[in-house]
């Protein structure tokens, strides 16, 4: 359930950040020896608390308690929060490259702006949905299903160029000055940077 997994991070679970060298900062999560989830999670893989496994580096984790309803619909349960969670996280990141993008360009106008970032973050964000995938389950000694669902970072790089080509052609004046610098170069570079690593 959601409020399980929300209670977990919330109050049983720190959270720290470590840097290594050359490397972006990278989430570590200790569960509290004192915690009433220590049992349920003592023995749980790497991802269930850190969301971060090796080839799905766009993921996130949900959970749902298996109960009168099924081991199906615990699972899709699950899959349905960890699905929220990645399209939302990857909303932010087209939201934040999209407006930094479109205001490199040369418009100043906060309307078309706000038009072109909306319409971007929306389409991404199904395409994210309607992307994703499973990639491991984990059942814990509590009779919780955890999934971990993620999305090809390739198929989000694709999307978001599509979607912000198509969102600037409708807006004239917009589109003949990404031409005129010719900034496809630009837009691929900041495509990718933004999804070169996942989180």
């Amino acid at each position: 359930m959601k409020k399980i997994y929300l209670t977990i991070l919330s109050t049983t679970i720190l959270l720290t950040s470590c840097a290594g060298k050359g490397d972006s900062a990278k989430k570590e999560i200790v569960v509290s020896p004192q915690s009433s989830y220590a049992k349920c999670l003592a023995n749980a893989p790497a991802w269930v608390l850190n969301e971060n496994v090796e080839g799905a580096p766009l993921s996130a984790v949900g959970s749902a308690k298996i109960g009168k309803a099924g081991f199906q619909f615990a699972i899709e349960e699950a899959e349905t929060v960890a699905r929220d969670k990645l399209a939302r996280m990857i909303v932010v990141k087209v939201k934040n490259m999209t407006k930094r993008f479109v205001q490199s360009v040369g418009t100043g106008d906060t309307e078309t702006v706000d038009r072109i970032v909306t319409n971007v973050s929306k389409q991404v964000s199904y395409a994210t949905l309607s992307g994703a995938r499973t990639v491991r389950k984990w059942i814990s000694p509590c009779n919780e299903i955890y999934v971990l669902v993620a999305v090809d970072p390739d198929f989000i790089k694709q999307r978001v160029k599509q979607v912000m080509l198509s969102s600037f052609k409708n807006e004239q004046a917009l589109w003949q000055m990404f031409q005129a610098k010719k900034a496809q170069e630009e837009l691929d570079k900041e495509i990718e940077k933004e999804f070169k690593g996942g989180q």
